[in-house]
């Protein structure tokens, strides 16, 4: 199976610590369930109610230690925050067409659409991606996408050369591309990833994309460095690939990375700091969007 599901029941009070550290261990996903048929009714104005028995569902890599994941959730929330853990197959497929019934078009910036398909664009007359995840992450839905396709409308990269380094669906390749970029290589490790990218590119007539993975990207570089590098992953990969990503980019070209906590902040910017000036562009819920040059 492609895909596992941790699902946990636990009380209200410790939802959003528990979300953060599954985040943190590196879950693609968490949503938030009853787990007791407990029927919520409309809120007062500034409330977010949650159930007195509440099921958070994490999405996880089939190749996720979830032993190792187990007893690291364990050791930070000992006695009865964690009411029931368990571990599930995810078909792919089912879990993306789900989640597809309430993907509709969204605007970033001034005149950035995504629009699913099957959907007409609002306005015709901007700048519009038809996007479809297929097997892929990465829709423009969740903050951390949605920050980086505000810096992308915000700083349109025209005529430079980019690197979208954890495509997912490609949706900011393709942003970069319809904002007038020369060119992208989109990388990512899950060939998924790169199929849905190389569908997404063809349905929106875009050329100058090329998907590859991390070990193929040096044959595909015309340049040793870019002018551009996004990096929208989560924070633990992207401290292990600071020298990775550093090398990529050219004297006084711009990184804009994503998929970091605002408690992760601060380390990110110290990492990254012998190569790059970074500062937060955007805070959106718990996340943060930093963005800087190379020295």
């Amino acid at each position: 199976m492609p895909w596992l599901q941790l699902i946990i029941d636990t009380p209200p009070e410790a939802v959003e610590d528990l979300e953060d550290a599954l985040l943190e261990l590196g879950a693609q996903a968490v949503t938030l369930q009853d787990a007791a048929d407990e029927p919520l009714f409309e809120p007062a104005p500034g409330e977010q109610p949650l159930w007195r028995n509440t099921r958070l569902v994490a999405l996880l890599a089939a190749d996720t230690d979830t032993a190792a994941l187990e007893a690291a959730l364990r050791a930070r929330f000992p006695g009865g925050t964690l009411r029931a853990l368990r571990v599930e197959p995810l078909e792919d497929r089912d879990w993306v067409r789900a989640w597809m019934e309430h993907f509709e078009p969204m605007r970033f910036g001034e005149r950035l659409w995504i629009v699913p398909g099957g959907f007409e664009a609002p306005e015709p007359g901007a700048l519009n991606i038809q996007l479809d995840p297929g097997l892929a992450f990465g829709t423009g839905t969740h903050p951390t996408t949605a920050m980086c396709l505000r810096w992308l409308d915000a700083h349109p990269p025209a005529g430079q050369t980019v690197i979208d380094y954890g495509c997912g669906s490609g949706v900011l390749a393709l942003a970069a591309r319809l904002l007038g970029a020369a060119s992208v290589i989109a990388v990512d490790t899950d060939p998924q990833a790169l199929l849905a990218t190389a569908d997404n590119a063809r349905r929106n007539a875009l050329a100058g994309i090329t998907p590859c993975l991390p070990e193929a990207l040096a044959t595909e570089l015309e340049n040793p460095t870019v002018d551009l590098l996004l990096a929208n992953i989560l924070a633990g990969p992207l401290h292990q690939l600071a020298p990775r990503l550093a090398a990529l980019v050219r004297p006084g070209g711009q990184l804009v990375l994503s998929g970091i906590l605002d408690s992760q902040a601060e380390a990110l910017v110290a990492r990254y700091a012998p190569h790059f000036a970074l500062a937060p562009f955007a805070r959106q819920e718990e996340w943060v969007c930093l963005a800087g040059r190379r020295h």
